[in-house]
């Protein structure tokens, strides 16, 4: 069985598409191949900056022969039925079969298809792979219509087996494909032949290039850390940068050079991130002094004077680059130090949203609010409010104009140069938190309000203007937004009425609070109008008074109406928090319907205690108590409510023992009397647990009330009271959580 090599050479591919095209050419050729009916045992892709790679191994010779039969029209069928059959099979009219059917004579045609050598189909695949491949960016070059990320110069497709090498021969373009590729672009450019993928693969290396990418990256770090281990110093890892320098480079050369001591006074995540985003450094860091001393660079040459050129101009760059940061960092300091008013003006010159009003507008929105939160999370409301006011005036700076990712932590360095209190520094870094499901959640107090009021006037905003997520689309990232406020509670085990506090984060506070005010007026001024129709019933006084009434009615409709437009909207919200929740928890493996059951009852709108009544349902339900329970209860509430359907009224006035007169029902009755005065007290103490606990002690007692009992008695009185003492099983169950969501 035969292997295949194949090879795209070109001009440099961007370190951001190596790896997904790697993959795509492995996936594209294999599928096509398997499609053609070819089989093989395995095949790996490999990328480098000038070229994709693809050795398959074990590929079947040929294709099987297939012989295939399609059943068509009946023969009596109209012309233009047999001639889109014959069409369709590709076959004349005295190619097919009749064929005795149920439904008289039909046609049939056989087609045969022959198989066909591996050579021939992998051409067949490598050219419609190499026409459509799903470049995220692609150009086309000189007079040829084929399209590639960068100009593609030549290809090798080889068959090998134990015969040797053969060509597969394909033509795209006017380029050929071949058995020679060529070395690093430098070191060793003159093109040489390949037999297979080991011969290709050890000649590369000898003309200083390294096929795969891990093993470039492992001998980057690796020399990186040594270097930094014998000058005393530590390497910053960064596997994402790491990744990306190893997609530059063929041959990866490091060095490590100084940064000039200038720049040692700049925040150690402007100097990292200063080098990473416009140089591509790494960022060394002296243990000693704790401060990032030093840069280790990447290139993709050896040279004489091992690298001593290479590290005087790259020092040379980065002096300029950081030179630019220091001008932003003593800038940007100045104006915190004189406390930051400017950027607050400034923010009121940026829209937020033009439904929404300007980064100010909702910057003081924010501040009304995280003071209102600060009670609830242990916060100083002033310290909340004040955070609130200078959290994101950050986003006014030079430093993070240039390099936004710094966007909050500069805000920090820029309110701990302004004086301000630590919390208010530490809020401002991390309001913005958390970003994702793996981010940190912010637990100092003044941090918490800051946050959740952030998050939540995004989503009560964004509520009160119709822009909610749709499908997929999600442009404002309001899931985010829910999300990070269910950590921010469940994390810090927050007691936090959402219902109430997203009332409080209504877009339209103002305007309520305004609308509150002419209400008040209007009242007053009726009051007073009421007292003089009192006095004086003149005609002149009636029709004044009746407009003062009027205006009084009005102001009362429009309070209404905002208050029906901010509940609906704050009961559609609480849904959406619901919804991200039950995403949370199914992750934690807590069934929905369990999750159903719990959001059905009263303070759904506290998600902590929403959490622990669901965690303390799921692990009940899972005993086998629970199960019998749930059984238990099901029979009961489906027997209850036929009765009460057929009967026409509802059984929920008390059941009686002195109409009890089977032992078991009694045993019911005392069962139900304990397990009321244990679960009670629980729920009230949120012990949901012991509550679920007390309520496992009605299985065996439920169990053998449905053995020994007949509900439906001949007496119409026995009857009525077993039916009020299932209504008493149903109420006693329900308390706890809606059991009737419970599926199985």
């Amino acid at each position: 069985m035969p292997d295949v090599l194949i090879e795209l050479f070109s001009e440099e591919i961007p370190a951001r598409m190596q790896t997904k095209a790697a993959d795509d050419l492995r996936r594209l050729i294999t599928d096509g191949l398997v499609e053609a009916g070819l089989t093989y045992s395995g095949a790996a892709a490999f990328s480098t900056p000038r070229r994709l790679a693809l050795s398959i191994d074990g590929l079947t010779a040929e294709s099987a022969a297939v012989r295939e039969e399609r059943k068509g029209p009946n023969v009596n069928a109209p012309d233009k039925a047999i001639e889109g059959f014959l069409r369709g099979v590709g076959l004349t009219r005295d190619q097919v079969e009749e064929r005795d059917d149920k439904k008289g004579k039909v046609l049939f045609a056989v087609i045969e298809k022959p198989g066909r050598p591996a050579a021939e189909i992998i051409a067949e695949v490598l050219e419609k792979t190499v026409r459509n491949f799903p470049w995220p960016k692609s150009m086309r070059w000189g007079s040829g219509s084929l399209r590639w990320v960068r100009p593609l110069h030549s290809m090798i497709c080889l068959l090998i087996d134990e015969a040797g090498a053969e060509v597969v021969p394909l033509d795209i373009d006017s380029i050929t494909t071949g058995n020679t590729t060529r070395g690093h672009r430098f070191m060793a450019p003159d093109t040489f032949s390949v037999t297979s993928f080991d011969d290709y693969e050890a000649k590369l290396k000898r003309a200083k290039v390294v096929l795969r990418a891990d093993e470039r990256s492992d001998a980057i770090w690796q020399e990186a850390t040594n270097q930094a281990f014998a000058s005393g110093v530590e390497v910053v890892e960064d596997k994402g940068l790491l990744a990306e320098v190893a997609g530059l480079v063929e041959w990866p050369v490091v060095l490590m050079g100084d940064i000039a001591d200038d720049f040692l006074g700049l925040p150690d995540e402007v100097l990292q991130t200063s080098m990473k985003d416009h140089q591509k450094f790494f960022s060394v860091r002296n243990p000693k002094t704790g401060r990032i001393e030093r840069f280790i660079t990447v290139a993709n040459i050896e040279t004489a004077d091992n690298g001593a050129t290479i590290i005087a101009g790259n020092a040379k760059v980065l002096a300029a680059r950081l030179a630019d940061a220091k001008f932003f960092w003593e800038n940007d300091l100045r104006v915190a130090k004189e406390g930051m008013q400017p950027w607050l003006d400034g923010l009121a010159n940026v829209t937020f949203h033009n439904k929404l009003g300007s980064q100010r507008d909702r910057i003081d929105r924010i501040a009304a609010l995280a003071r209102e939160i600060a009670p609830v999370v242990g916060a100083d409301p002033d310290l909340a409010h004040e955070a609130a006011l200078i959290a994101k005036a950050d986003l006014q700076s030079e430093m993070v104009y240039e390099f936004p990712e710094l966007q909050g932590l500069m805000g920090r360095y820029y309110a701990e140069a302004a004086g301000r209190d630590p919390a208010v520094a530490e809020a401002a870094e991390m309001h913005w938190k958390p970003l994702g499901p793996s981010d940190d959640v912010p637990t100092a107090p003044v941090s918490v309000a800051v946050a959740l009021a952030d998050k939540l006037d995004t989503l009560a905003g964004f509520w009160a203007i119709d822009e909610k997520p749709t499908g997929s689309k999600d442009p404002f990232a309001l899931r985010r937004a829910a999300l990070g406020v269910i950590r921010l509670v469940l994390d810090n085990g927050l007691t936090l009425g959402l219902r109430s506090t997203i009332d409080k984060a209504g877009q339209f506070k103002e305007d309520v609070a305004a609308a509150r005010t002419e209400k008040r007026s209007a009242k007053k001024s009726s009051d007073k109008a009421q007292d003089a129709w009192t006095a004086d019933k003149t005609a002149e006084n009636k029709g004044e008074l009746a407009e003062q009434r009027e205006r009084a009615y009005a102001a009362q409709d429009q309070m209404n109406s905002i208050s029906r437009t901010r509940y609906e909207m704050a009961t559609d919200l609480l849904a959406f928090f619901h919804d991200r929740l039950k995403v949370y928890l199914r992750d934690k493996g807590i069934p929905h319907h369990v999750i159903d059951a719990c959001i059905a009852m009263p303070g759904n709108d506290d998600l902590t205690l929403l959490v622990k009544r669901t965690e303390a349902l799921a692990g009940f339900i899972s005993t086998d108590d629970g199960e019998n329970l749930i059984q238990g209860f099901k029979r009961a509430n489906n027997i209850l409510s036929q009765a009460e359907e057929k009967d026409g009224v509802e059984y929920s006035y008390g059941a009686d023992l002195k109409y009890a007169t089977e032992p078991a029902e009694k045993a019911l009755f005392t069962a139900l009397d304990d397990a009321d005065a244990a679960i009670e007290p629980a729920l009230a103490a949120e012990d949901f647990n012991a509550a679920m606990q007390a309520m496992a002690g009605l299985r065996a007692p439920i169990d053998a009330f449905f053995e020994a009992v007949q509900v439906n008695a001949d007496s119409e009185v026995v009857r009525r009271n077993r039916l009020n003492l299932l209504s008493r099983i149903r109420k006693t169950c329900l308390s706890v959580a809606d059991l009737t969501r419970i599926e199985g």
